[in-house]
This record gives structure tokens, C-alpha cells and sequence, in this order.
């Protein structure tokens, strides 16, 4: 199994340092690790090529960015991770073992939020359940899927948010997830910048109304 790993980023200059030592001891386990720049205009792009890796420049976008880089990667397991996310000291063998397991692996890890609340705990223990339950991985739990299966069904649609949940949709179809113990280490900085609850209720108010119907371009305007 060759892991390529992922990486959307956006003017992420003060978290790309912790990131990039993250990593580059991915690298040297022989994986590889693609950066996808949408358009920074605070330095990331020279932090990212003065540390060697390889930068990909495309549309501003999750969606669009993550489908570039697996457009340009070469392992047959894709791993995609947020710039705020850390992956866990044996994440690689967890994905070696799930790999045996599962013909068209597809799946996520489970998420510990990083914080001084001690709400989060909570709050990514419902996450975890929710998505053990739903068969729906978020982008937080770093979504991983082999290459055949991600081109089978179109990679990330061209939306500005809920890509995740449309991917996990498409990819449930197919077969359950691979629901790994994790954890991936996620920042809390969003729930403590703009308050716990407030946060929580947002992000499932967007998700009712998205199953409801609602465009995803009138959400992600609400989500901003």
C-alpha cells in the first residue's frame, strides 16, 4: 500500500510550521504528502516549498483543492487531511491492518478535539457515535479512500461545503466505512473562537437544512 497524503490549505502561515514537522514524519515513512494551495496571500506557499514538499496550486475550495491533489498523487489509498488536523503515531499500521479487511477500503478515524473546555471531549465522543452510526465521515476525521473507489464515484463534488458529507453518501453506497480508533487530533479553535453550543447547533442546523435540500453554496455563505 503507497499512502498519498492530502493537505487543503489557505493562509495558514502561523499553523503551517507544527504542521509541516507533522508531516515530514510522514515522509520519511514513505508516504506521500501533497500540500494543495487555494490562493494564499499570507506566505504559505513559500513555507510550504521552503520545506520541500510538494505545492499544488488550484481553485480556492476544499472540494476543488482535494481533488487536485488526488488528481496529482500517486498512492492507491488517498488520505485527506485538514491543515489543523494531526494523524496518530500509528495511524499507518491502523490503515495497513483496515486494508486487509476491506477489498474497496474507504473510511476516517475517530476525532479528539484539542481545547481547554472540557466539553469538546464530549463533543467529539457524538461526533464519533454519529458517524459510527450514520455511515457518514466528516473532513475533521481525516477521510481516507482508495484511489479505484474515489474515481468510481467522482471524487469530492464542486461545492463550497458538505463535500464530505456527498462523498460519504457516495461511498456508503458502495459499503459500509472503515471506522478506525484514531484518534486524529483536530483543533478546537472554531468552537472556542465562536462558543461551543453556538458552534454545535450551527453546524447541525446546516446539515438539517442540507439534507433538506438547501443548496450548498446558501450554506456555506451561512457557515462563513
Amino acid at each position: 500500500m503507497k499512502l498519498s497524503i492530502i493537505v487543503p490549505v489557505l493562509n495558514e502561515t502561523e499553523n503551517l510550521p507544527g504542521l509541516l514537522e507533522h508531516l515530514g514524519q510522514w515522509r520519511e515513512r514513505g508516504c506521500e504528502v501533497l500540500v494543495v494551495d487555494g490562493g494564499s496571500e499570507d506566505g504559505s506557499q513559500g513555507q510550504v516549498i521552503g520545506a520541500e514538499f510538494p505545492l499544488i496550486e488550484a481553485p480556492r475550495g476544499r472540494a476543488s483543492q482535494m481533488n487536485a491533489g488526488a488528481a496529482h498523487a500517486s498512492g492507491d489509498l488517498l488520505l485527506f487531511l485538514h491543515a489543523d488536523s494531526r494523524l496518530p503515531g500509528d495511524g499507518l499500521a491502523q490503515l495497513q491492518r483496515a486494508e486487509h479487511t476491506w477489498p474497496d477500503i474507504w473510511g476516517r478515524f475517530d476525532v479528539r478535539i484539542e481545547g481547554k473546555p472540557l466539553m469538546l471531549k464530549l463533543i467529539a465522543r457524538l461526533m464519533n457515535l454519529r458517524s459510527r452510526l450514520s455511515g457518514i465521515a466528516t473532513g475533521d476525521q481525516a477521510i481516507f479512500v482508495g484511489r479505484t473507489l474515489f474515481e468510481a464515484v467522482g471524487g469530492f463534488p464542486d461545492q463550497p461545503l458538505m463535500e464530505d458529507i456527498e462523498l460519504s453518501r457516495k461511498l456508503r453506497s458502495r459499503q459500509p466505512p472503515a471506522c478506525l480508533p484514531g484518534p486524529v487530533a483536530t483543533s478546537g479553535r472554531r468552537w472556542e473562537r465562536y462558543g461551543l453550543w453556538r458552534t454545535v447547533l450551527l453546524m447541525w442546523r446546516l446539515r438539517w437544512a442540507y439534507w433538506r435540500g438547501a443548496p450548498a453554496e446558501q450554506l456555506a455563505e451561512r457557515y462563513q
